[in-house]
């Protein structure tokens, strides 16, 4: 009953004087409390919702709350017989909206909470909980089953592992959950580990197709969505490629050109080296890893009938062909290994060929094999979260009219995302890395010469001495005037100057001792003496992101090291944290051993939000109204709400990857972050492109104007990786068909700028989401439900991505409606597949029907002039609105109205314009512009160009206007 004995005793110290009467009373009401709870279910009604005690107290569970956040936005917490201390909030805000009216209703099977959007019922007998609309159509109900709060023990600390699954509807979708590198867009049936790794994103928010929510509050490693098993390699009927039974031939050459040369052969039924120096304990001692290649053959075969999958992990090449066909064919660096799924539509007792090709990348290298098998067609669908480590079962349902709402209920619990400095929406430099001061001017220089728009250039790791990790000081002998460079950037280049910031410290240095003596590290990785890949390597470790001191301590340092210096923003590089790459899931919580708020397994996955909110509040602590912005490697539940844009990590350069980043970024956004980016052109490439011949820069060349085409569009806009050199003029030479293409795309960046910059503003205004997958706009579409490879960048923008090397053309979904080609305005009907134009130099464009796009004047940097003129691109065939978003671009004066907006209606039938009156004011405003307007219509397609006398030509000066069209 949650009785807190405590304080009954303390109550009953205080009065003495009624103890014998206390003692009978109290004795009376536990025995009444006990007995009811034996003999049938109860209920209460509390302020906020109410409590069930279900009458079958299974899974461990004794209660389960109903708490009313909005009308549409229930808490559902379930809670152990023996409850522990709740521990503090990090991702849900504390100060949430008043409650809102409910009302309840008690019959003998539910009792059921209504409010004036939804009903949520808790079964009194068994504690599951459902949620109908208020015609009693089921949003979203949980397995009766499917609840599980077991105990568990970390660090010598009572804790418990809490299982939730829910029942699925026919054809529904599951989106979120963060980034994820398996290429995989719907996650039905589909099973996501929640774990930061590089690459690797964890926000336990799920968004259905039925317009709802689910945000797990829980940080701990967590597996989401099909919670079955995956099974080794071994759980299938194998057959050696000699016909023996129970195993596949592996075998093993010593030379790579050579595989036919085979220098051992081993039986082998699991294929398992997932960690750091589990290939030096499984793989032969015979094998030269650095040289060799293995190939394990046979036939696989299960009495199961289904959809089933093979999961792969690798670092190296690896190849998988089912009955001769190749099914997945991937490559990742050593130390970075990447994921593929397989699936496989099999029927029962049937038989298949199998060959996995693996060609190692370096002495230490991963490759794993797992199956999961189908769903029974007796097991009702499901879909679910199991986290580790909690101290209850606790999860926020969110109910929306759209997707768009139901992000927007996400912000309402974890925070509003700040809008970015405007120049963080041009285009950024960088490379792995700019050694010197020289090598960055340089640079900076070479694209104004050019003429090649840049906002930002970065800073990559390695700028200190090389044994002075976490010191935060520039290596003078190569940065000797790094205040001087900064000024240079500003002054003279108008170029904005971001920098990579570690939590890492090498043992000895300054930093590291101070922080050591006041308790702000965790110690284990220097107890185990790991050193790291630098050099000879060196022993380091991170510092500890929840301690609230440690957090101003780091702070504080980048500060008086860095931020006087004029940095502009913040490279938060490794916020996993990756204090060693590749460890299990153990080791990782090993290293954090220590946490302040408590366990390391209760905590693990929320580093990086407690890393970003030390950064922004230390910043906004000493500068108040200056934007932050952090570029982040990791994020976690309202990471927004710091001013964090993550990045998809240390990806490969292939084509497969380039194709990969468009589901991963379409999920991330839809987890509730709208701020999401990648290296352009991968950071992680191949040997062949390093010192290409003619075949193969051909192909790099190719790869980088198409995924730089793809940057484009995506909400940041950047470049980076490792050698080949990043820029467009290291790409290609002036006047190459790559370098038209990146310069081109790169331009007209910069035209949609005015577009571009509102859709950050109604990001904050109205939580919506910049980077759209179709189902978020078309939610009713089957087809659109499962596009993850198209993406509306805002409301008009649909952008189509060519990632098939020697591509001239693509498959494009063109929901239903009209939509224009942006280039030369032709018009198609939509609710159809169609075969695109894409030409190496441009990629598919479309431009939805209803649609008003401003464009404005050319830059050479984001506030290089005013957004004046502003052209109003109007695509007709059907009623349009769009409303420009404008402010000072730098500072957080928005937050206090310091903006304006200016909305626009076309409306069809009459062919008028509305432009309406202005709305607010900031001091730099333009008081008095000129807004330009082109109309292209479906029987009248016009190319996009800029700059020409338009249609019309309006003088605004804020009032209303009304334009006949």
């Amino acid at each position: 009953m949650g009785f807190n004995f405590n304080e009954i005793f303390m109550i009953a110290s205080l009065k003495k004087c009624v103890a014998p009467i206390l003692t009978v009373l109290l004795a009376c009401t536990l025995f009444f409390s006990v007995a009811a709870q034996d003999s049938g279910p109860g209920y209460r009604v509390t302020a906020k919702g109410v409590t069930v005690i279900p009458a079958r107290q299974q899974g461990g569970v004794s209660e389960v709350q109903l708490e009313v956040i909005t009308e549409k936005i229930i808490r559902v917490v379930a809670k152990p017989r023996q409850q522990l201390p709740e521990r503090p909030t990090l991702s849900v805000l504390e100060n949430l909206p008043a409650t809102p009216a409910f009302q309840t209703e008690n019959s003998d099977a539910v009792v059921k909470l209504k409010t004036a959007s939804l009903i949520a019922a808790v079964d009194k007998n068994s504690g599951q909980v459902s949620f109908t609309d208020l015609n009693g159509k089921t949003i979203l109900a949980e397995d009766p089953a499917g609840r599980q709060i077991q105990p568990a023990v970390f660090e010598g600390q009572p804790l418990y592992s809490v299982t939730q699954t829910f029942l699925s509807q026919p054809a529904e979708g599951y989106y979120g959950l963060g980034q994820h590198q398996d290429d995989l867009f719907d996650y039905r049936n589909q099973q996501v580990k929640l774990w930061q790794n590089n690459t690797e994103v964890a926000v336990p928010f799920l968004v259905s197709s039925n317009r709802y929510g689910i945000l797990w509050d829980n940080y701990s490693l967590t597996t989401a969505g099909n919670l079955r098993a995956y099974q080794p390699l071994s759980a299938l009927q194998l057959t050696a490629k000699t016909g023996e039974k129970g195993w596949l031939t592996a075998s093993y050459a010593n030379n790579r050109n050579h595989p036919d040369q085979v220098a051992l052969t081993r039986a082998e039924s699991v294929i398992d080296i997932p960690y750091l120096n589990d290939s030096k304990r499984i793989l032969p001692a015979d094998f030269k890893v650095a040289e060799g290649q293995v190939a394990w053959e046979g036939k696989i075969s299960t009495a199961m009938e289904g959809m089933q999958q093979l999961r792969f992990t690798y670092a190296g090449y690896i190849k998988c062909y089912i009955d001769g066909q190749l099914m997945l064919d991937r490559w990742r660096q050593a130390w970075n290994p990447g994921s593929g799924v397989v699936d496989l539509d099999w029927k029962k007792d049937s038989q298949h060929d199998i060959r996995i090709e693996w060609i190692p990348d370096g002495g230490e290298s991963y490759l794993t094999c797992r199956w999961l098998p189908p769903t029974t067609a007796q097991a009702p669908s499901t879909f679910g979260f199991s986290s580790e480590a909690g101290r209850q079962l606790d999860y926020y349902f969110v109910y929306g009219s759209s997707i768009d709402e139901v992000i927007g209920g996400y912000r309402l619990l974890t925070g509003k995302a700040p809008i970015v400095p405007r120049w963080a929406l041009g285009f950024w430099q960088s490379r792995e890395r700019y050694k010197t001061q020289d090598e960055i001017l340089s640079t900076v220089k070479t694209f104004r010469e050019k003429k090649i728009p840049l906002d930002n250039i970065v800073l990559d790791w390695s700028y200190w001495k090389q044994a002075d990790w976490g010191s935060q000081e520039f290596d003078a002998s190569r940065f000797p005037n790094p205040d001087s460079m900064i000024k240079v950037l500003h002054q003279q280049y108008k170029t904005r100057f971001m920098i990579s910031v570690w939590p890492k410290f090498y043992e000895g240095i300054k930093a590291y001792e101070d922080f050591r003596a006041k308790g702000w590290l965790y110690p284990r990785n220097i107890a185990d003496r790991q050193r790291d890949w630098i050099a000879q390597g060196y022993i380091s470790t991170f510092y500890d992101a929840f301690n609230p001191a440690a957090r101003q301590g780091f702070w504080n340092l980048i500060h008086d090291k860095l931020y006087t210096k004029g940095v502009d923003a913040w490279w938060m590089d490794a916020s996993e944290p990756d204090i060693l790459s590749n460890v299990d899931p153990g080791r990782r919580k090993d290293q954090m051993v220590g946490v302040h708020l408590g366990t390391a397994a209760e905590f693990l996955n929320a580093y990086p939000l407690q890393n970003a909110k030390g950064i922004y509040e230390g910043q906004r602590g000493v500068d108040p109204d200056k934007r932050v912005f952090l570029l982040t490697r990791s994020g976690f539940l309202g990471s927004q709400r710091y001013g964090a844009t993550i990045w998809s990590g240390d990806i490969a350069s292939r084509w497969t990857d380039m194709k990969a980043q468009i589901s991963a970024g379409l999920n991330f956004s839809l987890s509730g972050l709208p701020y999401w980016t990648m290296d352009i052109g991968g950071f992680s490439v191949e040997k062949r492109f390093e010192q290409p011949n003619a075949t193969d820069k051909k192909e790099w060349q190719e790869l980088m104007t198409r995924w730089f085409q793809f940057g484009a569009f995506a909400p940041l806009f950047r470049s980076h990786g490792q050698f080949p050199y990043r820029e467009i003029y290291n790409t290609a030479n002036e006047g190459e068909p790559a370098y038209n293409s990146m310069l081109y795309y790169n331009k007209l960046r910069y035209r949609l700028l005015p577009y571009i910059y509102s859709l950050a503003g109604e990001a904050w205004l109205h939580d919506k989401t910049l980077m759209r997958a179709l189902v978020m706009d078309f939610p009713d579409d089957e087809t659109a439900r499962q596009v993850g490879d198209q993406f509306l960048l805002g409301p008009s923008l649909l952008v189509n991505p060519v990632y098939t090397y020697g591509a001239t053309e693509r498959n494009v979904y063109l929901p239903s409606g009209g939509w224009f080609e942006l280039e030369t305005g032709k018009f198609l009907t939509g609710g159809q597949t169609i075969k695109a134009a894409a030409p190496y130099e441009r990629l598919p464009l479309y431009v939805r029907a209803g649609s008003i796009l401003p464009t404005g004047p050319a830059l050479l940097y984001s506030d290089e002039k005013k957004a004046d003129p502003v052209t109003l691109n109007i695509y007709a065939g059907a009623d349009a609105d769009f409303t420009l978003y404008e402010d000072d671009g730098l500072h957080y004066q928005y937050e206090k109205g310091a903006y304006t907006t200016i909305s626009f209606h076309y409306d069809e039938a009459s062919r008028t314009l509305t432009i309406g009156d202005r709305n607010g004011s900031f001091p730099e405003m333009l008081k008095n512009r000129i807004f330009r307007i082109r109309v292209t219509r479906p029987d009248q397609p016009k190319p996009l160009v800029f700059d020409d006398a338009s249609d019309r030509s309006v003088r605004y000066s804020g009032k209303q206007q009304t334009i006949k069209l």
